[in-house]
């Protein structure tokens, strides 16, 4: 009897947005929605309010999805919501180290979330970037994220959806070698820009990988966000309606951010059933 014949997955979603208007959630409803559809896997989810009623999941879980979401990722550290999350993160790790649990958790970190992690494990230095990330932009896979399981079917440069003001750069390799860490993608290659490249993927251990930016974003919905008024005039403020345009027109390609959303998420969730059903084999 396989695992799936015994119980069902269980996925918690993390909700790091604060109560604001987003894709993301969605978004990530839709992926475990679609994928349990696709492989016939009972899949139950529940999702956790960090943020507004500083929420967090319990070891009850198989696999952990923990979100974007706005603000600063250096100034919340002494907030409440933060101060849990980390002790959260914690009992992950304590419980993932422990020979006793066969059964490991799998965590999953987007955007906000993987700068909080970043943070937490010392893999980098996060910092405030000189202007704010929007867009759809290329990704460029370093060796470690050409290995990458989660990584299967991506091409280099892949295509993300990237929304933040706030940025990891600056390596801590010692301490990413100490705990097992590899980085998987920067950002992109710009040498007439004199700026550091942002870490866009890194695996922080067996168990747990996370993104800067966002694999669950998906085309319509990210269309639709560019298209409200206030959107529109914000980038055509920002960047140029050249810029508005040429983002509109890389949703529709089906190489760049459908590509990404039909892989990573998806990667992410085959792998780890795949391995919680190899200790019930």
């Amino acid at each position: 009897m396989s695992w799936t014949e015994r119980k069902a997955v269980k996925v918690a979603i993390l909700d790091l947005y604060e109560g604001k208007p987003n894709q993301g959630m969605r978004c990530i409803r839709t992926i475990l929605t679609d994928w349990a559809g696709t492989y016939d896997i009972e899949l139950k989810f529940q999702e956790f309010d960090v943020r507004l009623k500083n929420e967090l999941p319990d070891t009850s879980f198989d696999i952990y999805i923990s979100t974007g979401g706005p603000g600063d990722p250096l100034i919340s550290r002494f907030e409440d919501w933060d101060i849990s999350w980390c002790r959260w993160l914690d009992k992950m790790e304590r419980w993932n180290a422990n020979p006793s649990n066969s059964q490991k958790k799998y965590i999953f970190f987007i955007c906000h979330s993987f700068q909080l992690a970043s943070r937490y494990f010392n893999a980098g230095l996060v910092c405030k970037r000189k202007s704010t990330a929007f867009g759809v932009f290329p990704i460029h896979m370093l060796e470690a994220g050409q290995d990458e399981p989660v990584f299967d079917g991506l091409k280099d440069p892949f295509y993300g959806v990237d929304s933040r003001d706030y940025q990891v750069i600056q390596p801590n390799l010692d301490m990413l070698e100490k705990i097992g860490g590899k980085i998987l993608c920067i950002e992109k290659s710009r040498p007439h820009v004199p700026y550091e490249r942002a870490l866009m993927g890194i695996r922080f251990n067996e168990y747990m990988i996370g993104t800067q930016f966002h694999p669950e974003a998906d085309a319509p919905g990210m269309s639709m966000y560019l298209q409200t008024e206030e959107k529109r005039k914000t980038v055509i403020e920002s960047h140029g309606e050249d810029k508005l345009i040429s983002m509109l027109e890389h949703l529709e390609d089906p190489d760049k951010i459908r590509w990404t959303y039909a892989h990573i998420l998806p990667n992410f969730l085959n792998q780890s059933v795949g391995q919680l059903q190899e200790v019930f084999a």
